[in-house]
């Protein structure tokens, strides 16, 4: 699977990176190579990022999933309980 950004995400991140080189680095980089280190990590580390978030929402579903029961419960064969009368005390 191909990790891509939109134009405007591509866009942004290129800039993100011009700016950390000149603020951080002691040479800045320039726009083709900015967007050259953007495709290599997008493809190099993008992955396990990627791997990491989908794992993320696995584990938060599953425990959804497994309160599912409790949020949505019905009790079974109710119909006749709202005819019953309560018991009364014996004397």
């Amino acid at each position: 699977m191909t990790i891509s950004l939109s134009k405007e995400a591509t866009a942004q991140a290129i800039a993100s990176i011009e700016r950390y080189f000149r603020e951080n680095m002691e040479e800045p980089i320039g726009n083709v190579a900015a967007m050259g280190l953007l495709g290599f990590l997008l493809e190099e580390i993008g992955p396990a990022i990627y791997n990491r978030a989908v794992f993320d929402v696995q584990e938060r579903l599953q425990a959804r999933i497994s309160e599912l029961d409790l949020e949505v419960h019905e009790e079974e064969f109710q119909y006749w309980r709202k005819y019953e009368r309560p018991a009364r005390g014996r004397k």
